[in-house]
């Protein structure tokens, strides 16, 4: 939402700002479709040429999640805490075998019933699931410097892969005031194919190569770069989850007390995802 009232306002003040200055806005009009035309459509080309189609449709997925913001919010973190510590309970209490069914086949898992929105996230599922089902299999004998491992491993190529929408988008800023510049120097040889003219006639069209690079500079420093940084902060707060799953299920094998666990992974989430120590402990207990 934010993003959206921010093109605004960067639209509004810009072209406000020059009309109210006594600067015509026909001209710049009249130029921008033309000018967008080639800058546009150099963008979109280079963008093409640099990317798969699976990197194609995550800068889109990339847009929807600058507009919708994170992907969970703080009640799904404290799911999260609250679910892979009743996993962990059943992992000590029960022993592997117990906890077999619940993370081979979450879906049909009454504990991951619980939460419907965690189950949605397939990343997240399967770093838990995929985790605990190596700790079932090995019957709890491997090392948890080695689980550890294991995990950090799994969720930075997952994370990797998350950001190369954002990298792409950070690239597409960083080309776009040389894109306006090839849309201005072709307008300064449409120009000088025309030095007959009159000056009236020739001012217009330097004017409306102008145009070109203006866009382009706009487009870079005033919509897209600020786009890219955004996409960075969502999926920064996105990867918290995976963090305190993680801390979670790392604390748990070391054999920390629950109160600790619980509090090693509430104490690494954001301020604006983290709930009270008192609030997740109600939580575990079902209040």
């Amino acid at each position: 939402m934010y993003a959206g009232i921010g093109i605004v306002v960067l639209l509004a003040m810009v072209f406000g700002g020059f009309a109210i200055t006594g600067g015509a806005l026909g001209p710049v009009m009249e130029a921008i479709p033309h000018e967008m035309l080639i800058i546009g459509g150099a963008a979109l080309g280079a963008t093409i040429t640099g990317n798969s189609l699976h990197e194609l449709k995550g800068i889109g997925a990339g847009f929807g999640k600058v507009f919708k913001g994170p992907k969970h919010n703080k009640q799904d973190h404290i799911d999260a805490i609250v679910l892979c510590t009743k996993l962990m309970k059943i992992l000590r209490s029960d022993g592997p075998v117990a906890l077999e069914s619940h993370v081979t086949d979450p879906k049909n898992s009454p504990i991951f019933a619980e939460y419907p929105r965690l189950l949605g996230n397939h990343a997240l599922t399967a770093l838990i699931c995929d985790t605990l089902t190596l700790i079932v299999v090995s019957s709890g004998t491997l090392e948890v410097h080695a689980v550890e491992d294991v995990m950090d491993h799994a969720m930075k190529t997952h994370f990797h892969e998350e950001s190369e929408a954002q990298h792409a988008l950070q690239g597409l800023a960083d080309a776009l005031p040389a894109l306006g510049i090839v849309a201005a120097v072709l307008g300064v040889v449409k120009t000088m194919g025309s030095i007959d003219k009159p000056p009236s006639i020739l001012g217009a069209m330097i004017g409306s190569a102008l145009v070109g690079t203006f866009m382009g500079v706009l487009l870079a420093y005033g919509m897209v770069a600020p786009l890219a940084g955004r996409l960075k902060q969502v999926l920064d707060q996105d990867e918290m989850i995976f963090q305190a799953v993680k801390q979670v299920i790392i604390a748990s094998l070391h054999g920390w007390p629950q109160p600790l666990v619980v509090e090693s992974a509430r104490s690494g989430l954001g301020h604006a995802f983290r709930p009270g120590l008192s609030e997740l402990l109600d939580a575990l207990r079902g209040r």
